[in-house]
C-alpha cells in the first residue's frame, strides 16, 4: 500500500491513515476519510475500492456464539465464528476454502478443497466481524483474540497467512499481541520451521493420538511428518522463548483414542515439553462414523493428564446448535482434485 500511494505522488504515511480508517474505524467510504486531502479522496474513488466478502448468512447460537457464511468472488463460501466469553471475545478465522488434509473426524475435510484464501480474504473475516460486532454491541474492542482454527490448514497457505498475521498485530490495524493470536496446525513441519523465523504467534498443534499408528488413521498428514518429527519442530519453535508453551489439541473419539492407556501414553509423549493439552469433545456431523466420548470418560482422561503434571483444559462446546463448534465448519466448497492440490500446497512452503 505504501508503494501504491508513492506511485500516486503521495507520502507513504497515507498508508497508516487509510489502514486506521478501514480496520479501526470500519470506514469504507473514501469521502469520510477526512484527514486525506480532497484531491486524494477524489482520486481514490476513481481508481480504488474497499470491498469485503458478501455476508450471505449470519447465525446466532443460544450461547451467544455467532457465525458468518461469507461468499467469495469465486463463488465459494467460508465460515467465520465469534465466541464471546466474560473477559474476552475470540474470532475463529478460516485460511482455505475447504481443506486437503482429510482428517477423518472433521466436517471441513469432508467437503474437499478448492483453493487458498488471499491475504485480503483472511483479514476481511476480521474486518467483517469487527464492524458488525462494534455496531451491534456498541463497543470499540470486541475481538480480543484471533485463532486460525477455521476451515483449512494455515501452514499450507503460508505467505498469505503470514501477511494476515502481520496485519492483525499492526498498530495501525488491530494491534493484537502475539499471545492473543493462535495458529492451529496439523503439523506441516517445514512450514512450522519457517514460521518460527518470521512470526512468534501462539501455536496449537492438532495431535489427537499419542502414537503414529493411530494418528496415521486420524490425521493422514502424519504419514509424511510423524509425531517424533512434529514434536522436534515444536521444540524448535519455542526454543529460547521463556514462559512459552505449545497447546496440543486432542479430539476425544469414543472407543478410538479416549482410553486410560491413551491418556498415559499421551502424558509420556509430552513429558519434558512445555505443553498444555486442550481436550475437545467430538462434535458430530452428518455421515460421520465417530461418536462423542462420555463425560465420565473425558473427565477421567483429563485427570490422568493432570496427575502427571500436564496443564489440561476441556474445551466447552460452543455454537453446536448452529454447526459452529470445533470440526463442524463446512462452508460451501467447489471441490477439486485433492491429490493434485495437496502437491500444489506443499510446493508453496518447500522453498527457502
Amino acid at each position: 500500500m505504501e508503494a501504491f500511494f508513492v506511485d500516486l505522488g503521495e507520502k507513504a504515511f497515507r498508508t497508516s491513515q487509510v489502514l486506521k480508517w478501514i480496520h479501526q474505524q470500519g470506514v469504507y467510504d473514501f469521502d469520510a476519510m477526512t484527514n486525506l486531502s480532497k484531491a486524494l479522496r477524489h482520486r481514490l474513488k476513481e481508481i480504488a475500492e474497499i470491498r469485503t466478502p458478501e455476508v450471505i448468512l449470519e447465525q446466532s447460537s443460544e450461547d451467544g456464539t455467532r457465525k458468518w457464511l461469507l461468499r467469495l468472488d469465486s463463488g465459494n463460501c467460508v465460515e467465520t465464528v465469534f465466541i464471546p466469553e466474560a473477559n474476552r471475545g475470540t474470532l475463529c478465522v478460516s485460511s482455505q476454502v475447504g481443506c486437503a488434509l482429510d482428517c477423518a473426524f472433521c466436517s471441513t475435510a469432508q467437503q474437499g478443497f478448492n483453493r487458498n484464501l488471499t491475504t485480503a480474504e483472511i483479514i476481511s473475516q476480521v474486518l467483517v466481524a469487527t464492524r458488525t460486532l462494534r455496531g451491534d454491541l456498541d463497543k470499540d474492542r470486541v475481538i480480543t483474540n484471533v485463532v486460525l482454527m477455521g476451515m483449512g490448514e494455515p501452514l499450507l497457505n503460508f505467505n498469505n497467512v503470514v501477511r494476515a498475521l502481520q496485519l492483525m498485530q499492526d498498530d495501525f490495524a488491530y494491534g493484537l499481541s502475539k499471545r492473543r493470536i493462535t495458529l492451529s496446525t496439523a503439523g506441516v513441519v517445514p512450514a512450522l520451521d519457517r514460521l518460527r523465523d518470521v512470526s512468534d504467534v501462539s501455536l496449537a498443534v492438532s495431535l489427537h493420538a499419542p502414537y503414529d499408528e493411530l494418528r496415521n488413521e486420524l490425521v493422514p498428514l502424519n504419514r509424511k511428518y510423524p509425531i517424533d518429527e512434529l514434536l522436534a519442530a515444536c521444540r524448535r519453535y519455542i526454543s529460547g522463548q521463556s514462559h512459552r508453551a505449545i497447546t496440543f489439541e486432542y479430539v476425544l473419539l469414543a472407543g478410538v483414542n479416549d482410553s486410560a492407556q491413551h491418556a498415559r501414553d499421551l502424558a509420556s509423549l509430552l513429558k519434558g515439553l512445555p505443553a498444555k493439552v486442550n481436550l475437545i469433545p467430538f462434535n458430530p456431523f452428518p455421515g460421520t462414523r465417530f461418536k462423542r466420548s462420555d463425560d465420565l470418560v473425558i473427565n477421567a482422561f483429563r485427570d490422568i493428564l493432570m496427575s502427571r503434571g500436564l496443564t489440561t483444559i476441556t474445551r466447552r462446546t460452543r455454537g453446536d446448535d448452529i454447526d459452529a463448534a470445533c470440526g463442524q465448519l463446512a462452508g460451501k466448497v467447489m471441490d477439486r482434485t485433492k491429490r493434485q492440490l495437496r502437491g500444489a500446497g506443499q510446493a508453496e512452503f518447500a522453498g527457502p
